[in-house]
């Protein structure tokens, strides 16, 4: 699927293929043992126009819509992986959203265009087949759906069902499509566009000749506006108590403001509503509610009359999240002393009521089971809970990643097995943090930065050697300027300077 993110590749070649389901969706019952045996490039093939349209690898000068879209991929290969385990009946809604690509003319979409050739569509899985996923997933990025009509075609030559050997993986074999095939769909070739940017990809001291002036003179337009907004957030928290104000993506500038003073008309038009907001972190974000930390998420699309009706409603809210940290307490004094923590992503936020709904299931199956953990023998270490997961997994930085469903036997086993791996990891987390922090900070100072910070997908390890590669090179070209270590070069509206980690030089 041309990807470079190991942990984005789909697979469609297990023993229960999509494949499977889907024909067996289509052609019914009659037919299912007859096209049973198919090839996995068939699975691949139903999606391949959204692949096209959304991959994070078209996305290398927007490095925000890149990582939007990573994050939904992975929650919708999720949601797919747990459709076909075998005796599932049903699976959590699902959000996701896209930003997708304009790969053909569509004169009916034009008006939810981005400037940049791209639209962002959201849209939420309630689907109980592969199938009608597929479809959904098509129809909701308004992309064709005429080539599903070819799986049942390319199915009933029984050539197509000769089995070849390959670990375990019958029938499956790597596609590689026909230079006509773009020419006459219109899709744009992913090979061919990667291995351009590739070819033409700057050295860090060219592109900084090229880009710095144009980053300077935006930067330079901008300050009233940061000003501005500076003022807007101190006024905001300190009228309302609010601990803190933030936003869950990198809007620009402008858009900030624009969302304070809303906020800010609305606390005079509506004084009493506001006031319970009291105390709490407001988020700005794609929707409205309470997300799993308690924070009051307030959807930038939202009108008003939405942000006034949820203001009404945060005692309750108050009072589900009080039920969350209460589960988490006892969910913690079951496993040993481990804590449940949540962690804030850049794709759709998890609200409240979906956290109190899998910590309550997770809760009700450990009851169910009396597990034999020592109460502080996994002290120290951290978990979160996933409802699109089908296996527990232990993350990089050395937190547990646990399926909502995870069967607490299994459960106990890994966590048990898996606790030293893990508390080495944290240690190893902590001191590249602080390896980072000290990095950062000679960074900052040696090259007379305005502000230098990374995107969340930067990891420690590829932060260390940029800075202290940038330390090397000192640039004068740089001095003065907003730096933000990313995957790609770009120049943000406000002048912010986006450079990749691996830079070249």
């Amino acid at each position: 699927i041309f990807t470079s993110s190991p942990a984005l590749r789909i697979d469609f070649v297990k023993r229960t293929t999509v494949s499977d389901v889907i024909l067996n969706s289509v052609l019914g019952p009659p037919w299912v043992h007859v096209f049973r045996a198919l090839s996995g490039a068939d699975a691949i093939n139903a999606l391949r126009p959204f692949y096209f349209a959304v991959h994070p690898d078209f996305f290398g000068q927007h490095p925000r819509e890149r990582e939007v879209n990573e994050n939904s991929l992975k929650r919708l290969n999720g949601y797919l992986e747990n459709l076909q385990k075998p005796g599932t009946r049903s699976v959590q809604p699902t959000k996701l959203t896209f930003y997708v690509r304009e790969i053909k003319d569509k004169e009916d979409i034009q008006k939810d265009i981005l400037p940049h050739g791209f639209r962002s569509v959201s849209f939420t899985l309630q689907t109980k087949d592969v199938l009608t996923t597929v479809m959904d997933v098509l129809k909701s990025c308004s992309l064709s759906t005429e080539h599903m009509k070819g799986l049942k075609a390319s199915s009933e030559s029984p050539k197509s069902r000769q089995p070849v050997a390959g670990h375990g993986n019958p029938f499956y074999r790597p596609i590689k499509w026909d230079k006509s095939y773009y020419s006459f769909t219109g899709f744009r070739d992913p090979e061919q566009e990667l291995e351009q940017a590739k070819k033409v990809e700057p050295t860090l001291s060219l592109w900084l000749r090229n880009h710095e002036k144009e980053a300077t003179k935006k930067q330079n337009a901008s300050v009233p506006q940061r000003e501005e907004l500076k003022r807007l957030k101190k006024e905001l928290c300190q009228k309302f108590a609010l601990e803190d104000i933030r936003w869950q993506r990198s809007w620009g500038v402008t858009h900030r403001c624009c969302q304070l003073q809303s906020l800010s008309r609305l606390s005079q038009q509506n004084p009493e509503a506001v006031l319970n907001l009291r105390g709490h972190t407001i988020i700005f974000t794609d929707q409205s509610g309470m997300n799993a930390s308690g924070h009051v998420m307030l959807g930038t699309m939202d009108v008003h009359h939405q942000w006034t009706k949820l203001f009404v409603s945060l005692p309750s809210y108050r009072s589900l999240h009080q039920q969350t940290e209460w589960l988490k307490e006892r969910i913690s004094h079951v496993l040993g002393g481990i804590q449940v923590i949540d962690i804030e992503r850049l794709g759709p936020v998890q609200p409240i009521e979906e956290h109190f709904s899998i910590l309550n299931t997770f809760h009700k199956r450990l009851l169910a089971r009396r597990l034999a953990l020592h109460p502080r023998s996994l002290q120290g270490l951290a978990m979160t809970l996933e409802n699109d997961r089908s296996s527990p997994s232990l993350h990089e930085m050395g937190h547990f990643i646990i399926p909502a469903t995870c069967e607490p036997s299994r459960l106990q086993t890994f966590l048990q097995s898996m606790a030293w791996e893990a508390r080495q990891r944290i240690k190893h987390r902590n001191q590249l943090q602080a390896e980072e922090e000290e990095v950062l900070l000679h960074c900052l100072e040696g090259l007379a930065l305005r502000n230098l910070s990374k995107e969340p997908s930067v990891r420690h390890n590829q932060m260390i050697p940029c800075c202290r590669r940038l330390l090397e090179v000192r640039s004068p070209l740089m001095e003065g300027l907003r730096v933000e270590v990313s995957h790609f070069y770009s120049v943000m509206q406000d002048g912010d300077l986006c450079i990749p980690w691996d830079w070249k030089g």
